[in-house]
């Protein structure tokens, strides 16, 4: 898989490791940024190609046509088939200097962001966010029981975040995935005040950059909690 690898400074060794899934847009520029941003903090980010068979190499803008190509992608993956590569991406990051058999976290956005539940259910993952994680209590890739229902299966710490402006989100799916995190110990569903979908992205027309630095700041927090 032709993922992007970012790590802090020669000579620094690396606090952790994180896998990065995407939107539908791919492993495109904000993505990269988002993996050296994390590489910045101390961490070795890894962000994945989750249409790795379809279009390994997919990196398209926040568009009409852009969305309407990541969907396509998107309608084809299958649960099994991103375990399948999850949890080749993981082996890979256990296996690199410094990182061997360490806890890893995960951060997923949008389409990465409903995905990010199941990569939590995986055993080496001890922290994970997922940002406005969409459709997790009605659908599940390739169909089966929604994606919410794999919450009680995380061992790890979840957070789930989203904008309180998203329509992708509507309050029934808000009131589910509160009620699966407080049902299983997980921390609350953080709702960020007059943010719409995208609000972590600042190519998107949904950028909120205080709800933006909110989202980093909790999610480094519990890194540096959890990945230790």
């Amino acid at each position: 898989m032709p993922a992007w690898w970012a790590r802090p400074a020669a000579g620094f060794r690396p606090r952790a490791a994180v896998l990065v899934l995407p939107e539908v847009f791919g492993v495109n520029g904000w993505v990269r940024s988002v993996a050296e941003r994390l590489a910045g903090h101390g961490y070795a980010a890894l962000a994945l190609p989750i249409f790795s068979r379809t279009a390994p190499d997919l990196d398209v803008g926040y568009d009409a046509a852009g969305l309407t190509e990541g969907r396509r992608h998107r309608d084809q993956l299958t649960a099994a088939q991103f375990f399948d590569d999850a949890r080749a991406a993981i082996a890979w990051l256990q296996a690199q200097p410094g990182l061997e058999k360490r806890p890893v976290g995960c951060v997923g956005f949008c389409f990465g962001g409903h995905l990010a539940l199941l990569a939590a259910t995986l055993p080496e993952v001890a922290a994970t966010c997922d940002f406005y994680g969409a459709r997790v209590s009605t659908d599940r890739p390739g169909g089966g029981p929604p994606t919410l229902a794999v919450v009680p299966q995380i061992s790890g710490t979840l957070l789930c975040f989203c904008g309180d402006k998203d329509p992708l989100m509507p309050p029934e799916e808000l009131a589910a995935i509160q009620a699966a995190l407080a049902a299983n110990g997980q921390p609350p569903l953080i709702v960020a005040a007059g943010a719409g979908h995208g609000f972590m992205c600042e190519a998107s027309a949904d950028f909120n950059p205080a709800a933006a630095a909110q989202g980093w700041h909790q999610m480094l927090a519990l890194f540096a909690e959890r990945l230790l």
